[in-house]
């Protein structure tokens, strides 16, 4: 089975993880995967999303779970004519963000916590999660907000700044601190806060190492 390459691409609401996403679609051997939601609202019929929304304390671990478990698909995708797998966020933003907001901010059990971190801690050494690249698309949370504001999503209605900041913060923790340990694989780190001809330039200045040196192929 041939080496295919994984990048995964991190960052907050709103940072400019679809513009980076869609730079690299056009290329015939990269093969994005954004994040499953289509799958998160609809289990069978019931919304897992939106029931997470109403009442976080109840659903939280349910939810994280079931999203753990569709970006590890992601990760196992494979297609042999790609060299290149570019994911929405990973297994890891998973945890080190998102589960670690829930439990911080305590909508998230103690023993939740303890649970998805064992599940999460299995995964890294047997599940074959392993990235190559983690592009981090740094943008102060009130540009993300702006943006939020601008695209009218649905889904984001109601995000306030205070938690596009804890959510800064959590990446920031995670990528640049490093308090978790060693990042599972190189960052690139793109600033993210200029209009979207400022972004697509910083993306091409850093394009063949996102590229991992493979020639991008039209």
């Amino acid at each position: 089975m041939k080496k295919i390459f994984s990048v995964a691409v991190e960052g907050n609401i709103g940072s400019g993880k679809t513009t980076l996403l869609n730079f690299f679609k056009k290329y015939r051997n990269v093969e994005v995967l954004v994040e499953p939601v289509e799958k998160w609202k609809n289990i069978k019929g019931f919304n897992s999303l939106d029931l997470m929304y109403k009442d976080a304390t109840r659903w939280s671990s349910a939810f994280q779970s079931y999203v753990t478990l569709t970006m590890l698909q992601n990760h196992h995708y494979h297609n042999d004519e790609i060299n290149i797998r570019m994911t929405e966020r990973s297994v890891y933003s998973a945890r080190y963000c998102f589960i670690e907001n829930l439990y911080k901010s305590k909508l998230m059990p103690e023993i939740d916590y303890a649970m998805l971190g064992e599940w999460h801690d299995w995964i890294k050494t047997n599940a074959e999660a392993q990235l190559d690249i983690i592009v981090y698309l740094q943008a102060k949370p009130e540009t993300c907000l702006t943006r939020i504001a601008e695209r009218n999503r649905h889904e984001e209605l109601g995000v306030p700044l205070d938690y596009l900041q804890t959510l800064d913060s959590l990446h920031n923790d995670w990528l640049i601190k490093k308090i978790h340990g060693e990042v599972p694989a190189k960052v690139i780190i793109i600033n993210t806060d200029g209009n979207k001809e400022d972004v697509i330039k910083q993306i091409q200045a850093v394009e063949s190492e996102v590229m991992c040196g493979i020639q991008p192929l039209l």
